[in-house]
C-alpha cells in the first residue's frame, strides 16, 4: 500500500535553475525527490515528486505544493521534521497532509497567486538584489493598476508566452490584477491572480506594465497588445528574481479521513 502526501514548502529559487528536474543542474524537484528516496531506503522504481507547476532559475515560491506517494505511514507532522531535518537551509516544508489517492498537486489546481516585486532608486540594493527586479524609473503605480484591469478576464495571452512554451492553449483566465506599493519596504508590488499562467507569462506582464507606468507606452496598449497575439508586442520580459508563487489554491479539500 502506499500513501500519498500533499506539501507545501517554501523555497529560496536563487541558487537554484527552476523547480523541474534539469541533467546536471540544482533543481528543487530533484532535491526533494533525493530525500523522500532516501527516506524510503531507495525503492526500485523510484519515488516521484509531483508539483503544482513549474517555476524558473531564480524564482522564489512561498507556499508550492507537491504530492508524492510513500510506501509507509509517517504522520503529517513527522513527515514535515523528518523533511525539514535533511533539506538544504533554501527550502523548507511548511505542511504535510495525508490525501487520497485521486488529488493530483498539478490538475487539481484551480487558481495560482503571484506576485512580482520591484525596488526602486538609482543604484541596487545589494541585500535584495535576488529578491526584487531593480527599475530605476520613475513610474505612476495608480496608473500601472488601472493598465493592469485590462488583463483581467479569460483572453487569449499569446502575447505575453515566451517561446519553448509546451501549452496547447494560450486561454488562460485572470480573476484579479493589482499593482500596489508595499509601506513597509516602498517596493512596488504587483499581484495576479488565475487559473494558470504561460511560461513567463507575469514577467512579461510586469514589463509591459512598467513601461506604462514609465509613460513610455498608454494605458490603452495593454488590451492593444492582447489582441495583438504577437509576443513581439508585448516586447520584454521583467528578470526573474522578483517573481515569487504566493499560494496555490485547490477545489476540494485534500485532506483524507
Amino acid at each position: 500500500m502506499m500513501y500519498r502526501y500533499k506539501i507545501t514548502f517554501a523555497y529560496d529559487g536563487t541558487n537554484f535553475a527552476g523547480f523541474q528536474i534539469q541533467p546536471h543542474q540544482r533543481t528543487v524537484e530533484q532535491t526533494l525527490k533525493t530525500i523522500i528516496n532516501r527516506m524510503a531506503k531507495q525503492p526500485n522504481p523510484p519515488l516521484h515528486v509531483i508539483g503544482s507547476g513549474r517555476t524558473d532559475a531564480g524564482v522564489h515560491a512561498l507556499n508550492q505544493v507537491a504530492h508524492f506517494d510513500f510506501p509507509t505511514y509517517i504522520p503529517p507532522a513527522s513527515m514535515v521534521r523528518a523533511l525539514n531535518s535533511q533539506l538544504p537551509l533554501d527550502v523548507m516544508v511548511k505542511q504535510a497532509e495525508l490525501v487520497d489517492e485521486s488529488f493530483h498537486a498539478r490538475y487539481n489546481a484551480h487558481r495560482k497567486r503571484y506576485r512580482y516585486r520591484v525596488s526602486q532608486g538609482e543604484f541596487v540594493n545589494p541585500f535584495r538584489r535576488n529578491y526584487t527586479a531593480h527599475y530605476k524609473y520613475p513610474v505612476d503605480v495608480a496608473t500601472m493598476d488601472q493598465a493592469a484591469q485590462a488583463l483581467v478576464g479569460e483572453h487569449d495571452f499569446t502575447s505575453f508566452v515566451a517561446s519553448g512554451s509546451q501549452a496547447k492553449s494560450n486561454v488562460r483566465t485572470i480573476y484579479e490584477a493589482r499593482v500596489w506599493r508595499d509601506p513597509n519596504n516602498d517596493e512596488i508590488c504587483f499581484d495576479f491572480v488565475g487559473n494558470g499562467f504561460l511560461y513567463n507569462q507575469v514577467r512579461i506582464m510586469v514589463a509591459l506594465l512598467l513601461e506604462i507606468g514609465n509613460g513610455q507606452r498608454p494605458v490603452s496598449d495593454v488590451a492593444r497588445v492582447i489582441a495583438a497575439k504577437d509576443r513581439q508586442e508585448a516586447r520584454m520580459t521583467a528578470p526573474a528574481e522578483g517573481l515569487y508563487l504566493v499560494q496555490v489554491d485547490y477545489g476540494e479539500p485534500a485532506e483524507k479521513d
